[in-house]
């Protein structure tokens, strides 16, 4: 008789525990995390007056003892159903602060808005899609001998496109540190918008914040030759932020000029190296800053806010360019399964970390990211909401939130994570269903006239 796999087994086993019923109800409770933390202790809320106790929890109850919560990771490639949960937050924290919200006022929609994309600078000629790929001079060659296109037409989803059409011409060097500056980039890009506001106006650039205030929200996105370009939502607000009007001067068309003119200004210097030399670092030729206008005249703010939570979630799978783990030494960049140009960049990376003149880059501990240090997604204080609030929001609507004037005692314990085989085949079943109901709603409502989230 042939035996089963042990995943089927492990399952059955699952299948027969008395408290099934109850690790099913917990499961769905995490949506059907992937990868979900296991915790052992318990919690009470006592009157804070009294000292009764009012309710109590503990885990001596649960299956295994123990409490499974999500690991929220925000990678689909990590885990789908996190990533879901966590591109509905982006959505609506970046919704909020468009078309207000969640503690932001509705008159942020009114206020001048720009939907900017800056990119990387070129750091040597790649394949492109379409026709771009094609030598721009009949026997145009680098001085290595290679042809500076390739003469065909490739996919926009082409192995090819985004790769160097010569590795020796590519400055992997350069790539690299621009990732590693590339947040320093950002801040200064933003100082200078501030500047250039300010002095547009004739006000003095260290009273800008008594007159105006800037805020935004920026998420990070791969490119195809695996160069980061940085997608933003750009607000003026009033001095006191999103509930005070701008100054009459604060105009889109100010804001515009002043935002074009900062992505072509600002530079960032790296330090000295004796292998690389000083770098100056800027932005790519390309920008652009398109208005969002409250009368529909210009990108859809539900579509804006989509998109940045689209590329909150995106893991290695997707763009090709990352790995959604650490690399611990040279032989992790060589089983990685990447392309050439990608695993060129990380050696790199772990080389360039190696020297003195570039320990405070850390640039070892982000060879998985090539070098890029800064988060998926970042945001301006006054912007709108934070994840934290969308959590307790969440929290409090499914009845979770502590009752008023009360104390909570709790006491909890790391004690494991994940799934064995067979509950990994089960949970991967619970959340396919939970991920096609959630469509299927989603239908509906749209059907309706609704939005669907």
């Amino acid at each position: 008789m042939r035996q089963l796999p042990e995943a089927d087994r492990d399952a059955i086993r699952i299948a027969q525990d008395p408290k099934f019923a109850r690790w099913l109800e917990q499961i769905t409770s995490t949506g059907g995390c992937a990868h979900p933390v296991h915790l052992s202790g318990s919690t009470t809320a006592l009157d804070a007056a009294t000292g009764e106790i009012l309710r109590h929890y503990d885990t001596r109850d649960e299956p295994g003892e123990r409490l499974l919560v999500r690991c929220r990771n925000r990678r689909s490639t990590v885990c789908a159903p996190c990533s879901r949960l966590h591109a509905g937050d982006t959505f609506h924290l970046v919704r909020a602060g468009l078309l207000g919200g969640k503690n932001v006022p509705a008159t942020v929609r009114h206020r001048p808005r720009l939907f900017v994309t800056l990119t990387a600078p070129s750091f040597g000629p790649v394949h492109r899609a379409g026709e771009h790929c094609r030598p721009r001079r009949a026997g145009g060659e680098c001085e290595h001998g290679r042809p500076l296109g390739c003469g065909a037409i490739h996919d926009a989803n082409g192995p090819l496109v985004g790769q160097p059409l010569c590795v020796d011409c590519y400055d992997y060097a350069g790539h690299v540190l621009w990732h590693a500056h590339a947040s320093k980039l950002w801040d200064r890009f933003v100082i200078d918008v501030r500047r250039r506001l300010a002095s547009s106006v004739g006000i003095a650039q260290s009273r800008f914040a008594q007159h105006a205030r800037l805020s935004f929200a920026r998420v990070a996105e791969y490119q195809k030759r695996a160069a980061v370009h940085v997608h933003a939502v750009v607000r003026l607000d009033g001095p006191a932020g999103p509930t005070d009007e701008p100054p009459a001067w604060g105009t889109t068309d100010r804001l515009t000029d002043a935002v074009r003119a900062s992505a072509s200004r600002v530079v960032v210097r790296t330090p000295h190296s004796p292998a690389v030399g000083e770098l100056t670092l800027r932005w790519g030729v390309q920008v652009d800053a398109r208005p969002l206008r409250a009368d529909g005249d210009g990108p859809d703010d539900d579509a804006v806010a989509a998109y940045v939570a689209k590329y909150v979630t995106k893991g290695a799978g997707e763009t090709g360019a990352v790995l959604d783990y650490r690399v611990l030494a040279c032989d992790d960049i060589e089983a990685a399964h990447v392309s050439d140009h990608v695993r060129a960049l990380m050696h790199t990376c772990w080389r360039l970390g190696g020297l003195p003149e570039y320990e405070p880059l850390h640039l070892r501990a982000w060879t998985h990211t090539l070098g890029y240090r800064g988060h998926i997604l970042t945001k301006s204080r006054a912007y709108s909401t934070t994840y934290a609030a969308l959590r307790a929001d969440r929290a409090a609507h499914a009845g979770q939130d502590t009752m008023p004037d009360t104390v909570t005692d709790a006491h909890w314990r790391y004690v494991g994570s994940g799934h064995t085989l067979g509950a990994a085949l089960v949970v991967a079943g619970i959340a396919d269903d939970l991920a096609e109901s959630r469509r299927l709603g989603g239908d509906a409502r749209q059907e309706q006239g609704g939005w669907s989230r």
